[in-house]
């Protein structure tokens, strides 16, 4: 099953609003990560010190079907911050086939900023703009096909 999510970017305050979140709609965090615990990436300058405990992603789960996710911008993001325009479309597909199908359908036109590839989380995944401005996230989590 394909399932679409709300994606929320915030500028240094994400952990404040996943925890009101959390005491709104109750649950435990399905995972919260920082920055500080994201490997070196190839090709990708250091973050900034004061990133280091800012969340690199937060997934609180609303509902069977449904998770509220977000993160704190960090490296070049933040020049593009906009309140009120910071959020995304997160899709999570069944195969890494239907990943890549709905990456080339809806990037086509757009500008990629990641491209589909395995990532160190464990998931293929992929990040775009597509042209009409709308910011995507694909991905398919490559443990479901040992399942």
């Amino acid at each position: 099953m394909t399932t679409v999510n709300v994606y929320l970017n915030f500028n240094g305050n994400c952990e404040d609003a996943f925890l009101f979140y959390k005491s709104v709609f109750g649950g435990e965090f399905a995972y919260m990560g920082r920055y500080k615990d994201m490997p070196p990436q190839e090709g990708m300058p250091p973050l900034k010190k004061e990133m280091d405990n800012k969340i690199m992603h937060v997934s609180l789960p609303i509902s069977k079907e449904t998770m509220l996710m977000g993160s704190d911008t960090g490296c070049d993001d933040t020049s593009h911050f906009k309140q009120g325009n910071n959020f995304g479309i997160s899709i999570t597909t069944d195969s890494k086939e239907r990943a890549d199908l709905l990456f080339n359908g809806l990037s086509n036109g757009g500008q990629v900023t990641m491209p589909m590839n395995q990532t160190f989380w464990g998931d293929y995944f992929g990040m775009f703009t597509d042209k009409f401005g709308v910011n995507w996230m694909v991905s398919f989590n490559t443990n479901q096909e040992a399942a």
